[in-house]
C-alpha cells in the first residue's frame, strides 16, 4: 500500500471513501441508508469517532474524520464488518427487488477473495487521505457536499438528505441524525 493512502495521526482529519463492490447501488433505500446512520452513530459514542462531514451516495460514502481515542482504521474495520452482515441480512430478509441479483453479486465478489465469506459487500480499503492544510479540508468539504449535485441527484447540496451539507448551511450541527463537529 501506499504511503499516501495510510493513516500515520488518526487525531488529524482524514478523508476517506467507502465503496460497495462493484459500485453496487444499494443506497437508494432508507432501510439501507438507516443502517448506516447507526453504525455511526455507534462509532461515534462507543468507540471516539468524530465526523467532521459526509455524505451517503448510492454507491459509496464519503466522509472527513478523526478520533482522539482510536485508530481510525480500526473503527473504519469494524464498522465495514458490522455493516456488511447488517446490510446482506436486511437485503436477505426485505422486500428487495434486487435481492437475488445483489446476492449474486455479493457471492461472486466473495469468490473472487478466496476467503471462505460467503458475501463481500465492501471494496478493500477506504482510501485516506490526510487533511493537513486547510485548504484541503475546505476542498474536501466542498467536494462531499457537491457530490449529489455533480451527479444530477438534487440541484442544491443541502436538498440531499444524506449529508452533512444542510447543517452547515444552517450551522446547526444537530440537524443530522448523529452530530457532527464542524470544520472551522
Amino acid at each position: 500500500m501506499s504511503e499516501k493512502y495510510k493513516v500515520f495521526d488518526s487525531k488529524m482529519p482524514h478523508f476517506i471513501t467507502i465503496t460497495v463492490v462493484g459500485w453496487v447501488d444499494v443506497f437508494t433505500r432508507p432501510n439501507y441508508t438507516t443502517i448506516l446512520d447507526q453504525s455511526i452513530k455507534y462509532c461515534i459514542t462507543s468507540k471516539g469517532l468524530i465526523v467532521l462531514a459526509y455524505v451517503y451516495m448510492t454507491n459509496h460514502i464519503h466522509l472527513i474524520v478523526r478520533s482522539e481515542e482510536n485508530k481510525i482504521q480500526d473503527i473504519v474495520r469494524d464498522f465495514k464488518k458490522f455493516t456488511s452482515k447488517a446490510l446482506i441480512k436486511e437485503i436477505e430478509s426485505s422486500n428487495e427487488s434486487r435481492k437475488v441479483w445483489m446476492l449474486n453479486k455479493f457471492s461472486f465478489e466473495a469468490d473472487k477473495t478466496k476467503r471462505g465469506v460467503k458475501y463481500k459487500f465492501w471494496q478493500d480499503g477506504f482510501h485516506p487521505i490526510v487533511l493537513d492544510k486547510n485548504y484541503l479540508l475546505e476542498q474536501k468539504l466542498d467536494y462531499i457536499h457537491q457530490n449529489p449535485v455533480k451527479a444530477g441527484f438534487v440541484n442544491n447540496a443541502e436538498d440531499w438528505k444524506n449529508s452533512s451539507a444542510k447543517s452547515y448551511m444552517m450551522d446547526d450541527k444537530t440537524i443530522c441524525i448523529f452530530e457532527i463537529d464542524f470544520i472551522r
